[in-house]
Formats: structure tokens, C-alpha cells, sequence
């Protein structure tokens, strides 16, 4: 698939017959989407929430970090990097790509990293 078309053409991933997706629940019960790719993927440059997570052996998934940027090629400089998460045992990246507000954004971060407790996320007190 051309790169361009996946980045601009509509929802990146869309397209994507391989595209694992991954529902991850927040606290308040809402289901988040994500796409999961390969720990080092190269992303366009769109908002989004993103979660360092470690694969079981049994297929599931446990979250290393979660966070909201409005930048996903860049993630957010100055907060857990990539090597960080590894150390801690990332070995993919989950992706939910969105266009709304940094508000809807940080909520659904919030949601899920009161939920989840992520190795690498300062606690947040419900």
C-alpha cells in the first residue's frame, strides 16, 4: 500500500487487511479501538492516543505506557521513549488514531491509565 494513500487517504489503517485490532477498556467502561503495529513503527503525523504494550504468551496484552499526542510521528518528546518502554518489556505499539480534541484525547488516556495502571504512568487518583 502506498504510504501516502495510508497516511491521507481517510482513517489510516482502514485499508489494512492485516491490521490487528485491540479493544482496550477504561474505567468508566467505554472501549477504546486501537490498531496494533510493530513496536518501532513509523507513524504519519495526526493526533492520536498510543499504548506501549507486552504481548502474553496466551494472546492478551498488558500496557507498558498510555498516553495522547497530537503528533503520533513524534509521540510526545520528554515522556516515556520507546527505549524506555522496551526496557520495561513493550514489544508492540497500539494505536487509536483520532482527529477529535486534545481534551477527548487526554479523557480517554485518563479513562484507560486509571484502569490499566501502566508500568510507566505516574498514578492517577480516581
Amino acid at each position: 500500500m502506498n504510504l501516502l494513500k495510508k497516511w491521507f487517504g481517510g482513517h489510516p489503517g482502514a485499508e489494512s487487511s492485516d491490521a490487528r485490532i485491540v479493544r482496550w477498556p477504561g474505567q468508566s467502561g467505554t472501549e477504546y479501538t486501537y490498531e496494533v503495529y510493530p513496536i518501532d513503527a513509523v507513524l504519519p503525523p495526526v493526533p492520536g492516543n498510543y499504548i506501549y504494550a507486552r504481548q502474553l504468551e496466551d494472546g492478551g496484552w498488558v500496557p507498558i505506557y498510555i498516553a495522547q499526542t497530537r503528533d503520533l510521528h513524534q509521540r510526545l518528546e520528554g515522556h516515556v521513549s520507546l527505549e524506555d518502554a522496551m526496557a520495561n518489556g513493550a514489544t508492540h505499539l497500539h494505536v487509536h488514531f483520532c482527529t477529535t480534541t486534545q481534551a477527548a484525547r487526554y479523557t480517554e488516556e485518563r479513562d484507560l491509565v486509571r484502569r490499566w495502571r501502566p508500568l510507566c504512568n505516574d498514578p492517577i487518583e480516581t
